[in-house]
C-alpha cells in the first residue's frame, strides 16, 4: 500500500508558515487526493486493519512533528527552517527512492519495472520546483529537487539503452 506521505503535508506546513500560497494550494490538494487514495484503498482492501494501522501509526508520528516544531521551536525564522530541511529531507527520499530499481533494470537489460510516463511527470515536476524555488531563492524548495532532475536523466538513459520490449501476450481484435 501507498502511505499517506507525509511529504505534502510537511510541505502543507512550510507554505503555511512561510506564507506561500502556491506551496499551500498545490500540497492541500495533494493532501486530499492521498487521502481519497488511501480510503478507497481501505474500502477495497481485505486487510483493514493494517491499512488502519499504517495510517495511525503514520499521523502519530506527524502529530508529534507538528507539535515539535509549533510548540517546542517558539522562532518563526527557525521553525522555517528547520521545517524546511525536515521537508527537504522526504523530497530528496522520495526522489532517490526509484534508483533501488537500477540494478534491476541493469541485470535485466529491460526497464519493464520503470514507468516512461512516471519518469517524464517527475523531470517536469521536480524542473518547476526547482525553478520556482530558484525564483524565490528558497534552497529548501530548489535544492531537494534537483536530484528529481538527475534521476529523471539517469532513468530516461536507462529507457534509450534497454528500451521496453512490446507485450507479445495479446490478441488483436477483429472489427
Amino acid at each position: 500500500m501507498r502511505a499517506l506521505h507525509p511529504r505534502n503535508l510537511s510541505w502543507l506546513s512550510y507554505g503555511v508558515l512561510k506564507g506561500d500560497g502556491t506551496l499551500i494550494v498545490v500540497n492541500a490538494v495533494g493532501a486530499v487526493l492521498q487521502t481519497l487514495y488511501i480510503l478507497v484503498y481501505l474500502h477495497y482492501s481485505p486487510q483493514k486493519r493494517a491499512v488502519l494501522l499504517q495510517t495511525a501509526t503514520l499521523l502519530g508520528v506527524l502529530l508529534i512533528g507538528y507539535g515539535y516544531f509549533w510548540f517546542l521551536v517558539p522562532d518563526l525564522e527557525a521553525q522555517l527552517q528547520q521545517l524546511g530541511l525536515f521537508c527537504s529531507v522526504f523530497t530528496i527520499s522520495m526522489y532517490l527512492s526509484p534508483l533501488a530499481d537500477l540494478a534491476k533494470v541493469i541485470q535485466t537489460k529491460s526497464t519493464q519495472c520503470l514507468s516512461f510516463s512516471l519518469t517524464i511527470a517527475t523531470l517536469l515536476t521536480s524542473s518547476s520546483w526547482s525553478l520556482y524555488g530558484f525564483r524565490l531563492k528558497d534552497p529548501y524548495i530548489m535544492v531537494p529537487n534537483l536530484p528529481g532532475i538527475l534521476t529523471s536523466f539517469i532513468r530516461l538513459w536507462l529507457f534509450w539503452k534497454y528500451p521496453q520490449k512490446q507485450d507479445r501476450n495479446y490478441r488483436l481484435l477483429q472489427t
